[in-house]
C-alpha cells in the first residue's frame, strides 16, 4: 500500500523494515516507504547503527566522507525509532541510502516532530503506510563532498491509514533550513507532493478513489 510507481531502470531497494528508490545520480534516495503498526512500536531496542555504505548493493553509493565536515546532518529519511522491532531493520537505517543532507535545525526539530506524530497516529489508527523523500529543484544544485552528494531543497511525507470510515491521507512539505516551520503550517495534500516531485504515490488505492483521498488535508482528522 505504501509504495509509489516505479518504472523500467529504477533503483528499488528492499530493506527489512521499509524500501527506497534509490538514485544514482543525486546519491539520495528518491523516496522512502514503510508500513508502521502498533505492535512494531512496543519494540524496545536501544538506537544502534553506525553510517556507511550498503555492501550489498554494488552501485554508486555516498560514503561517510562527503558528510565530513559538510555542515549538513546525515538525515533519516525512514527513522531508526520506527525499527526498534528489529536489529536488522535498525542497522539498515543507517545505510546512506536511507539519508539525506539535512539542516540541523530541521532535523532536530520540525522534521523530528512529525516523527513522533507518526509514530502517535501508528498506535492510535493501528497502522499507518508512509512515503517520504527529499524534493529538489530543476537548474543549480548544491552538493557536498567530492562524489557531489546533492543537497535537497526540502523534504516531503506523506501519511495514509484506512479507519472503518476509509482511508485518509495527510501530507507535509519542509523546506531544508533553519527556520521555524511549524508542522500544522507544513501540511499540503498528497495530490501537491505529487505534482513537486513528479512521483504518484499510494499506487495500491482504488483508482476510484484515490483522488479523492489524496486530495485531503484536515488535521483535525488524524488528531
Amino acid at each position: 500500500m505504501e509504495l509509489p510507481a516505479t518504472g523500467p531502470g529504477d533503483v528499488v531497494l528492499q530493506y527489512e523494515g521499509f524500501t527506497l528508490k534509490y538514485n544514482t545520480r543525486r546519491l539520495i534516495p528518491d523516496w522512502v516507504a514503510y508500513e508502521l503498526t502498533a505492535e512494531e512500536l512496543e519494540g524496545n531496542l536501544d538506537r544502534s547503527g553506525s553510517f556507511g555504505m550498503d555492501m550489498g548493493y554494488k552501485g554508486r553509493q555516498a560514503m561517510r566522507e562527503d558528510y565530513s565536515n559538510s555542515g549538513w546532518d546525515k538525515g533519516h529519511m525512514a527513522p531508526a525509532a520506527d525499527m526498534k522491532w528489529s536489529r536488522k531493520a535498525m542497522e539498515q537505517s543507517f545505510y546512506l541510502t536511507n539519508i539525506c543532507p539535512q539542516n540541523h535545525d530541521l532535523n532536530s526539530k520540525a522534521w523530528n516532530t512529525l516523527e513522533k506524530y507518526v509514530r502517535d497516529w501508528a498506535r492510535r489508527y493501528g497502522r499507518v503506510w508512509v512515503v517520504c523523500g527529499p524534493y529538489v529543484s530543476e537548474g543549480q544544485v548544491r552538493t557536498i563532498g567530492s562524489r557531489k552528494v546533492t543537497v535537497p531543497d526540502g523534504f516531503f511525507k506523506a501519511v495514509l491509514r484506512h479507519d472503518k470510515s476509509g482511508y485518509h491521507s495527510l501530507a507535509f512539505l519542509f523546506e531544508n533550513n533553519s527556520g521555524k516551520q511549524p508542522v500544522k503550517k507544513a501540511i499540503v495534500s498528497v495530490n501537491e507532493v505529487e505534482a513537486l516531485t513528479g512521483f504518484d504515490l499510494f499506487t495500491g488505492l482504488d483508482d476510484a478513489i484515490e483522488e479523492e483521498i489524496e486530495a485531503q488535508t484536515s488535521w483535525s482528522a488524524w488528531n
